[in-house]
């Protein structure tokens, strides 16, 4: 005889209690009490912050005290990155004592955002890895030295299309001036009015200074241009390592992460400069500044020679040398361009093409 089958019903349903009885929710705490601080250095999960207290109205002549924060970063931040040049709130012990912790809570929203491309050895399965080198900046110094090693012009056009990019003003440093002249790195550079400084040994630190001072400057340059040398002239408490450049015409890495800092002010005062000082981001000495996150029109704003010339291009031009119609040729035949700069352009292309620059 077949067993008979049993009917279920709802109490035999064994409900599962939850883990916790406290609701979820998407509130998070406002902070308020939080500091503002810097971040000027970051290092294994763990963030360096400058903070500013307001100078005591009843100090005849007092500043502004700063202490150094040692933070991390709040789970309510989610995934959102902290670099140095950000400007964060924090909460908890911030009173800068050895062992304190605070932890950044907030990230405020960014002026400009400097990046690059990483290597090609650094790509993954998704592609080349893209890299934030710094919040906030508005002056990009790009460091290059006129000989020992020679100059790469392009590099520097590298550089120039990532600041255009980020809307950042570019001042070209040209180092070791006593060893060779200028004339052809500015000559290259004749139509684009770009500012520049020239550094020798005996060069008083304070003219390079003067075109800092107020602005946030991220340094960048290859190895052994001389960028950790101005930089300890600069802000003689940095004590960056210098390295030597090796028989093949490279330098050695010697900075191995970024790093913002403050200007000293000018020793006597100086009414030429007035009011903040300005911070320099040294970042380490790299040999290739990737530009696959800029996209191709962003990249001819990089060359404004060139710009004029292509307004009789048909249109979905890709301005590469394959491209008969492409009216670029005809306008550096004209004069109206130097041809070393389209032939730096059209490498950039393709080297975002994927090709072999």
């Amino acid at each position: 005889m077949a067993a008979k089958r049993r009917e279920y019903d709802e109490e035999d349903v064994r409900v599962r209690p939850g883990r916790s009885s406290r609701p979820r929710t998407r509130t998070r705490p406002r902070h308020e009490n939080a500091v503002e601080g810097f971040v000027v250095a970051v290092d294994r999960g763990r963030y360096t912050c400058v903070v500013t207290d307001p100078a005591d109205p009843g100090v005849p002549g007092g500043g502004p005290d700063e202490r150094t924060v040692t933070a991390m970063r709040a789970r309510e931040l989610g995934r959102k990155s902290v670099v140095v040049g950000d400007r964060v709130a924090l909460v908890g012990d911030t009173s800068g004592v050895t062992g304190a912790l605070a932890r950044i809570v907030r990230i405020a929203e960014r002026t400009s955002v400097l990046r690059r491309t990483a290597d090609d050895d650094e790509t993954t399965a998704e592609g080349r890895l893209e890299r934030v080198v710094v919040a906030n900046a508005d002056q990009l110094v790009i460091v290059s030295s006129l000989a020992d090693p020679p100059p790469r012009t392009g590099f520097i056009d590298r550089c120039l299309v990532a600041a255009y990019d980020a809307d950042i003003e570019p001042l070209l440093c040209l180092t070791k001036a006593d060893l060779a002249a200028p004339d052809a790195v500015l000559d290259y550079y004749a139509e684009l009015d770009l500012p520049y400084v020239l550094v020798r040994p005996d060069s008083d630190p304070e003219q390079v200074s003067r075109l800092l001072s107020g602005h946030v400057s991220v340094m960048v340059g290859h190895s052994g241009v001389g960028k950790s040398t101005l930089v300890n002239r600069l802000v003689p408490a940095a004590e960056r390592a210098v390295g030597t450049v090796s028989a093949i015409g490279r330098g050695r890495h010697t900075s191995t992460s970024a790093v913002a800092l403050r200007l000293p002010p000018p020793e006597p005062p100086s009414r030429k400069r007035k009011g903040d000082p300005g911070w320099i981001v040294d970042t380490p000495g790299i040999r290739s500044f990737g530009l696959a996150h800029v996209s191709a029109e962003s990249l001819l704003h990089g060359f404004p020679d060139l710009v004029e010339g292509t307004l009789d291009c048909p249109v979905n031009c890709e301005h590469t040398a394959g491209e008969v119609d492409c009216k670029l040729d005809a306008w550096v035949a004209a004069g109206h361009a130097d041809p070393r700069r389209l032939a730096s352009y059209r490498r950039l292309l393709a080297s975002r093409a994927g090709e072999v620059e």
